[in-house]
């Protein structure tokens, strides 16, 4: 990093001190960015790991620090055509990845269901999308519910924080940092090319692939600020072995094969997570019981389209809705009165035993939820017809006669993890648990 940019280090219990540069500074400044320090990273989780407090705003600082680590480490020994190059490259890198979460609604994921059509967001960014075989964003599209991506997009290419942008990144474009996080965006310049070769995939992928910042980051804080060992990896050996492998004059991240086991850990690592931490109980009911808040004729809760507005959005502005309306579902939350797991069943395939039992339920006037929750090691695995374009490769600095190869085919843990792993559960209110325990002996359900 060029001394004369940095303004400040920020110290984080997982990373160590993260030097943060000038313009990095005013983008953390902005209300955009602010407004991430009020969104849980896992939402309804800390009901169940006490320790899970910890925000998007951290967690996507780490992004960008990893995502500056692992520019350095890919690219260590290549000579840009001249220092401008390295610096913007990495800029847009950095920024992207401090930047990939920012639209995300009260409680992450959890209030998609009540974003507006797309239509109207307006993401002035889409119109110069391109998709095979058509011109433009397919019109279609534009009905369909808008998600948090749709909302980052919009922040980072029209938005006051377009401007923070603009002002303080002088050598590169909100639309260019958006073109990391949505691949989809058509590039028309040559901002990502050094001597012929095209980085911009290579760059997208450590914003978002198998291999990302963003997932090096969260396995490694959700695991300490949940008190577990699941998603802890040996990150500095991971990083310390990317690069890239060229092909058709487009660079692709690439991993040295002496770092192969250690990407099949991370792999390993986040699927445990998944079904031991993400998919807990406890956090799924809660997710379930607002699922059928927001669905519920009389939600009055709604995300708005106008950007500005979607700024004072945010969990706590959740949590006191749910207080303050009469709806059961939204009450039951409110006042931390989750239904009772009954029981719960794992699997690699569906079960119709829990739907014999609900309907069993129902039958005696007992309300019950029936939650699935499905996970997969990765979606590139063995029989995938598109393995290809997972694009990440593995390379071995020590046999130059190895060729490189697509890492999906390489690592035998695709293959070894190809089914479909799935955790079913039935819940009832806590007021009819007995009842129901009682009706499934009795039936020998």
């Amino acid at each position: 990093m060029d001394v004369m940019t940095f303004s400040m280090e920020i110290r984080d219990p997982i990373h160590g001190s993260m030097s943060i540069d000038r313009a990095e500074v005013a983008v953390l400044d902005s209300a955009a960015y602010q407004r991430l320090r009020s969104i849980k990273q896992l939402g309804f989780a800390e009901f169940s790991f006490p320790g899970a407090t910890h925000n998007r705003y951290l967690h996507s600082l780490g992004a960008c620090h990893l995502a500056g680590k692992a520019f350095d480490t890919i690219f260590a020994r290549y000579q840009f055509g001249s220092p401008e190059t390295r610096h913007r490259l990495r800029s847009v890198l950095k920024l992207a990845a401090l930047l990939h979460d920012i639209g995300h609604g009260p409680l992450s994921h959890s209030t998609e269901e009540v974003m507006p059509k797309l239509s109207e967001l307006k993401v002035k960014a889409y119109q110069r999308r391109r998709t095979e075989g058509q011109s433009e964003l397919l019109v279609g599209d534009l009905d369909r519910r808008a998600n948090h991506e749709d909302y980052t997009i919009k922040y980072i290419t029209d938005s006051h924080l377009t401007e923070t942008i603009e002002t303080h990144y002088p050598d590169l474009t909100p639309f260019h940092v958006a073109s990391l996080i949505d691949e989809s965006l058509k590039v028309d310049d040559d901002f990502f090319f050094d001597h012929g070769v095209d980085f911009r995939i290579l760059l997208s992928q450590l914003v978002s692939s198998e291999l990302d910042v963003d997932r090096m980051d969260y396995l490694e804080r959700d695991a300490y600020f949940c008190g577990t060992n699941y998603g802890k990896v040996e990150l500095n050996w991971l990083i310390s072995n990317l690069t890239f492998h060229e092909v058709q004059d487009r660079a692709h991240l690439a991993l040295n094969r002496r770092a192969l086991y250690t990407f099949e850990d991370f792999l390993l690592s986040r699927h445990h997570m998944y079904l031991m931490v993400y998919f807990h109980h406890k956090s799924i009911i809660y997710e379930e019981m607002l699922h059928r808040y927001l669905l519920s004729p009389d939600c009055q809760f709604f995300l708005p389209s106008d950007i500005e507005e979607y700024t004072k959005f945010t969990d706590s502005a959740l949590h006191e809705h749910l207080a303050s309306v009469m709806n059961p579902w939204a009450m039951d939350i409110a006042k931390r009165r989750p239904f009772r797991m009954l029981i719960e069943l794992h699997s690699v395939t569906d079960s119709i035993r829990l739907t014999q039992i609900k309907r069993t339920l129902e039958n005696e006037g007992i309300e019950s939820i029936l939650a699935s929750s499905k996970t997969r090691l990765s979606k590139y695995h063995a029989t995938s017809t598109d393995r290809a374009s997972l694009g990440i490769y593995l390379v071995d600095q020590y046999d130059k006669m190895a060729k490189p190869s697509l890492i999906v085919d390489s690592a035998e843990i695709f293959r070894k993890y190809e089914d479909t792993r799935g955790i079913e559960r039935l819940y009832v209110a806590p007021q009819n648990y007995k009842i129901a325990e009682k009706i499934m002996v009795d039936r020998k359900l």
